[in-house]
């Protein structure tokens, strides 16, 4: 099973000061580390986030972010799956299920990965995969969860 990774568990990985960051790791040391991908989409919003002035633990430029990125990237097990799917007109995706705008990133990053045979790897327990086509019968919404610790 390949984990694209999500913005969030990519953050965390790379964030000593993140709230998920023992959690990233602790996953990534005994499930993720063998087979994971990252996208255009969940690369460029780490460089978007981490790169920003005003992010806290910010090393610097988007520039400095994507040569960060592009050492995750040498680790191993690493894929990247381009970009190649639309929300419209996709057979794994019924659009009439996605309610609102803040649905749409995470419906086609659950549908990147159930078309790339993945999962997506995430923190957020709100994420719906309602809009995500399954096999009939099916129970699996194609999200692997991390669950942070509650202190």
């Amino acid at each position: 099973m390949t984990y694209l990774l999500d913005v969030n568990v990519l953050i965390a990985l790379i964030d000593p000061g993140h709230v998920g960051h023992e959690a990233a790791h602790a996953w990534f040391a005994s499930s993720g580390r063998e087979d994971w991908a990252t996208c255009p989409m969940t690369e460029n919003g780490v460089m978007r986030i981490v790169g920003h002035s005003r992010y806290t633990n910010t090393p610097g430029s988007p520039a400095e972010v994507a040569g960060i990125i592009i050492r995750l990237r040498d680790l191993p097990g690493h894929s990247f799956w381009p970009d190649d799917l639309s929300l419209v007109g996709s057979d794994l995706v019924d659009p009439s299920r996605i309610l609102t705008s803040a649905q749409v990133t995470d419906t086609y990053l659950l549908a990147l990965a159930k078309s790339n045979g993945g999962k997506l790897a995430t923190f957020d327990r709100r994420l719906s995969p309602a809009a995500v086509k399954r096999r009939q019968g099916g129970a699996s919404p194609h999200r692997e969860l991390i669950r942070i610790p509650t202190t």
